[in-house]
C-alpha cells in the first residue's frame, strides 16, 4: 500500500498522469489531472486497488481528497470511477456540505450518480466525514527551514496558521517568507 509519491509529472492525459519516481513512471488515475502541469515536481496522495485483472493507482492532490474518495468507495454501489467523477470538481468542501446537509440532489449532478446512489451516499456518510488532519511532516520541515534562516519560533507559528499545508514544501517556504517579510 502506498501513502503518497513525490516525483515529476512526465505526461498528463484526460483520466490520468504519469509520475516519474526514481526513473520509473507510474500511471496514476486522477479526478482532475489538469490541476497539475507537466514537468512539475509534486506530491500525490495514493490509493492502490488490486483486483483480479488489474492493479490501479488512484492519485489525489490533497490528503482530504483521498480520504473523501475512500469514504465514497465504502458506500455500497459506489466504485472508484463514480467517486472520481464526484471529486473531479475539486470542491471537496461542497461535496462534504451536501452530504452533511442531506442534499442528495446536489450529488446527482455528477456522472454515474443517480438518485438512488446519491441517497445512499447521504445515508451512509452524513455526519461521518471530518478532516482534522494536519500535515505534521510539512509543518516540522517548514519550521526547521525557517528557523535555520534565523526566524523566531513565535513568528513562524503565526505564519503557519495562515498557510495552506497542502502546498509543496518549496511553495510553503516561499509563501511563509512573503508573510514573514511583511511582519
Amino acid at each position: 500500500m502506498y501513502a503518497y509519491m513525490k516525483g515529476i509529472i512526465t505526461a498528463i492525459h484526460p483520466a490520468d498522469i504519469e509520475l516519474e519516481v526514481n526513473n520509473i513512471a507510474y500511471v496514476i488515475k486522477m479526478p482532475n489531472p489538469y490541476v497539475f502541469k507537466t514537468f512539475d515536481e509534486v506530491k500525490v496522495y495514493l490509493y492502490q486497488k488490486v483486483s483480479e485483472d488489474a492493479i490501479d493507482l488512484y492519485g489525489f492532490k490533497t490528503y482530504e481528497e483521498k480520504e473523501l474518495f475512500l469514504k465514497l468507495i465504502s458506500v455500497n454501489g459506489i466504485g472508484p470511477k463514480s467517486a472520481l467523477s464526484i471529486l473531479a470538481t475539486g470542491d471537496v468542501n461542497g461535496v462534504i456540505n451536501a452530504i452533511d446537509l442531506g442534499n442528495a440532489q446536489y450529488l446527482t449532478r455528477f456522472p454515474g450518480i443517480g438518485q438512488k446512489a446519491s441517497q445512499q451516499i447521504v445515508l451512509d456518510l452524513k455526519g461521518k466525514i471530518n478532516f482534522d488532519y494536519k500535515d505534521t511532516s510539512s509543518k516540522s520541515e517548514l519550521s526547521e527551514a525557517l528557523s535555520s534562516l534565523g526566524y523566531k519560533q513565535k513568528d513562524i507559528d503565526k505564519v503557519m496558521k495562515k498557510l495552506d499545508l497542502n502546498l509543496s514544501i518549496e511553495e510553503l517556504i516561499k509563501e511563509a517568507l512573503k508573510l514573514l517579510t511583511r511582519m
